[in-house]
């Protein structure tokens, strides 16, 4: 199929919008079919440049061959040069078999290849590119890498499913109820009913049980999700299909990464950027803030423009500068800052809880504890974070503070900027009348006019008999400016609903419980704190991670 007049307008002004280079001609695009090794066949749609490719594009999506994907991942690719063979996997948009998540990706990318190298258009070299799920398929190919694949560029995806689902210990309830309803819904005329999702999805999550909750959500769809639900331990066999962390050891080639401060997979982004560093792989990474879904958003022309030129420069050969500095990390209320390696900073500032205050100096000895209590009937609310879900990003959360079922702690008022790059960590002196308990934590900026705003959170779901003790909670990472004349807030909490399903208070089982008992937290704030690494993310001086 030609590609009209009309196509090849909109390729031009997309290409002036995302700041891209010209385009170097035109292309076709023709509908194939890609047999698997059990006789399954994946629908692909192949862009073919009409003179002098530079390279070829594998491109592995359970999305659709449609909008967004075909102009993103394709189109500006094809018009520049470049083969694109845009793939529906297993059990989706046309694509033969049923769709599992996860569980077919390493076969069925490794049969594509081999298919691919057949081909008389093939050029010999080809990389791999996408984002979220379609960034698992890339890393899903590099447990085996193919001796053609020369570069992968890779965004907000994720490596190993059971730690974005279970690593905190408590279901990440509204991005995988959320994607699951996506996927159930997301061909034909149901694709018309995502737009009332979000509220769809809270409404379950607020229902028990939360297996039976979202089968009568989800209906035929979906029918992993119970699955899900009922193995909360991440070391569970069950898990091991839908984890590639061996990719981690045994990629070679060029491999550029992207995350944004407020996206759910960042911690497994800047994972793969330390495994792979440490290993000497030629490693770019480019950090917004952004979330999920603003990579294809606000953060589409940073992520298409760099893209571009990493494969120009690793695949098509062209002569295009190397990726120097090799890290880009937006500093949130500052600005881009370029350095050589990802250096949380090695000096701390340290926070004593008081009543109500942050204070450098710890309070005195025999200082009356600090208690809330958390009811699972009333679950303290999400409100913005790293989610999976349009809610998600920096929100005014001053709402959470005047709660009853929160600690608020808030310090003075910053005489001078205050950068904090790396993790904060709190540490508390805590227990609960419960066994079964969460504990929630959030570092926010509480701005001159009032407006507090969420900068960095950390979860945990307590083990039933852990000893009282200190309790040590690493949170998100982060590179942000608390500007002169702000002030640093942490929020203590018992829940965090429906990012996290709430922690019903019994041993009952999260698919099939009902019950629910209250706990009361008690938080002593003689040694409880909390820890900030300080200092900007290009000082030379800074510890890498």
């Amino acid at each position: 199929m030609a590609v009209t007049s009309s196509r090849r307008l909109g390729d031009r002004v997309t290409g002036r919008l995302l700041g891209l280079p010209k385009p170097t001609g035109g292309y076709l695009v023709r509908r194939l079919t890609v047999p698997m090794r059990d006789g399954v066949e994946l629908v692909a749609d192949h862009y073919a440049p009409r003179r002098d490719p530079v390279g070829t594009l594998l491109v592995r999506c359970p999305y659709g061959r449609g909008f967004p994907f075909q102009q993103v991942f394709a189109r500006i690719y094809a018009a520049r040069g470049y083969h694109v063979l845009l793939q529906s996997v297993r059990g989706t948009f046309g694509s033969g078999g049923r769709f599992t998540p996860m569980a077919h990706e390493v076969d069925d990318g490794a049969d594509t290849v081999a298919w691919l190298r057949r081909q008389p258009w093939f050029t010999g070299s080809f990389a791999t590119v996408g984002l979220s799920y379609l960034g698992f398929t890339q890393w899903a190919l590099l447990t085996d890498p193919p001796p053609e694949l020369t570069a992968a560029v890779i965004a907000v995806g994720p490596h190993d499913f059971s730690a974005s689902s279970w690593g905190t210990g408590a279901f990440a309830l509204n991005d995988f109820l959320g994607w699951s309803d996506l996927m159930a819904r997301q061909e034909g005329l149901r694709r018309v009913r995502l737009l009332w999702g979000r509220r769809r999805v809270r409404r379950t999550a607020g229902r028990l049980p939360l297996g039976a909750a979202g089968r009568a959500m989800l209906g035929r769809g979906a029918p992993w999700y119970e699955s899900w639900l009922a193995h909360p331990d991440p070391d569970d066999p069950f898990w091991e299909p839908l984890r590639v962390s061996t990719a981690l050891d045994r990629v070679q080639v060029p491999v550029l990464l992207f995350s944004g401060w407020q996206d759910l997979f960042l911690p497994q982004t800047l994972t793969q950027y330390r495994r792979l560093r440490e290993r000497g792989v030629d490693v770019g990474l480019t950090i917004g803030p952004w979330t999920h879904s603003q990579m294809l958003t606000t953060g589409l022309r940073t992520v298409c423009r760099e893209s571009l030129a990493w494969l120009d420069t690793h695949l098509a050969g062209r002569e295009r500068p190397a990726r120097h500095p090799r890290v880009r990390v937006f500093v949130t209320g500052a600005g881009w800052v370029e350095t050589d390696e990802w250096r949380p900073a090695e000096t701390e500032k340290v926070l004593y809880l008081h009543t109500g205050r942050l204070e450098e100096d710890a309070p005195p000895e025999g200082k009356a504890p600090l208690s809330f209590r958390f009811d699972p009937a009333d679950p303290t609310p999400t409100v913005g974070g790293r989610l999976l879900s349009p809610d998600a990003g920096y929100h005014d959360d001053r709402r959470l503070a005047s709660r009853d079922d929160v600690l608020s702690c808030t310090g003075a008022v910053l005489s001078r900027d205050l950068v904090v790059t790396g993790s904060p960590v709190v540490e508390l002196v805590h227990t609960s009348d419960n066994p079964h308990a969460d504990v929630f934590v959030r570092v926010s900026e509480v701005h001159a006019d009032g407006r507090s705003v969420n900068v960095s959170d950390g979860y945990r779901r307590l083990a039933p008999g852990r000893e009282p003790g200190p309790l040590r909670l690493e949170l998100d990472p982060i590179a942000h400016r608390f500007a002169a004349g702000s002030r640093i807030r942490l929020l203590i909490a018992g829940g965090c609903h429906p990012r996290y399903a709430r922690n019903l208070g019994t041993d009952e089982p999260p698919v099939s419980g009902t019950a629910l008992r209250p706990a009361v937290h008690t938080v002593q704030p003689g040694s409880s704190l909390l820890r900030l690494p300080v200092g900007r993310p290009d000082d030379p001086d800074a510890r890498r991670l």
